[in-house]
């Protein structure tokens, strides 16, 4: 069955084109849910401006996405971390945390485009692949370094340090 998409549907098609899927997915999927209108010659003319804005916009954020990718390309990122003596960290860093700081300094990105197969549970330096689109990525170098704690500010203090003794 032909339809016409009246949304971008990921790894379908963008708005305005007229795309071929299986009638059951059309009728119980695109049609019901407004993502999708019959291919007939009334809705291609009422979506081709539409179709026209939505490819600018698509033009636009790709090539801000380009220049994102360019920008941040081989920047290095230190975050600081507890860890232990052998240097493995008291919990994670994940890609929440790394976009923060690539934010903090100024690059465009955003907590989803910074793919880690599995969070960075190791004090050192790690390559981090940033996916900006299918076929635009960039590397940045991520520094985990151990984080010093200040004298005093230990949360395992001895009964009697304080002076409270509430037993």
């Amino acid at each position: 069955m032909k339809v016409l998409l009246c949304q971008d549907v990921k790894a379908l098609g963008w708005l305005g084109d007229v795309v071929e899927v299986s009638a059951g997915y059309a009728r119980n999927y695109l049609l019901p849910q407004g993502l999708a209108k019959p291919a007939i010659e009334a809705n291609l003319r009422a979506i081709a401006k539409e179709k026209a804005r939505r490819a600018e916009q698509r033009i636009t954020q790709r090539k801000r996405l380009e220049e994102a990718a360019a920008a941040v390309e081989g920047a290095e990122a230190v975050l600081a971390a507890r860890a232990n003596e052998q240097g493995v960290l008291f919990g994670s860093v994940s890609a929440g945390e790394i976009a923060g700081n690539l934010r903090e300094q100024g690059f465009e990105v955003a907590n989803e485009v910074v793919q880690l197969p599995e969070h960075i549970k190791n004090v050192g330096t790690h390559s981090v692949t940033l996916k900006f689109a299918d076929d635009l990525t960039a590397q940045v170098n991520i520094v985990v370094v151990a984080e010093s704690e200040p004298v005093g500010q230990s949360g395992n203090q001895a009964i009697g340090e304080s002076g409270d003794q509430n037993v």
